[in-house]
């Protein structure tokens, strides 16, 4: 389809434009609605639905704690990554890291 916008008035150009603009948006609400059918039907084919997915925890879980300091039971350590300085001080002390256990 070719419109020859030259032949058109200044009111039929505006015209045309809120029309492009009005089906613009629909065009939208309606690719819109595919994905959300589309990625439903992919999620139910998983067994789950678009909230389920939406609800899911993101990124890695936090690994348990396997280590607690005695004197401050917030302190707590998994046992991987850099140790805790409260960990350090109580093995320069002479104090094996089996003490700090859970």
């Amino acid at each position: 389809m070719t419109i020859d916008l030259t032949t058109l008035t200044r009111k039929e150009l505006v015209q045309l434009r809120a029309d492009i603009d009005r089906e613009i948006d629909r065009a939208a609400v309606r690719e819109l609605q595919a994905a959300r059918d589309a990625a439903e039907k992919a999620a139910q084919e998983f067994g789950f639905s678009l909230n389920d997915l939406q609800n899911a925890p993101k990124g890695k879980t936090k690994t348990a704690a396997r280590f607690r300091n005695p004197n401050d039971a917030e302190q707590t350590w998994s046992g991987r990554g850099r140790k805790p300085q409260w960990i350090k001080d109580a093995e320069a002390a002479g104090t094996d890291i089996s003490a700090f256990e859970i």
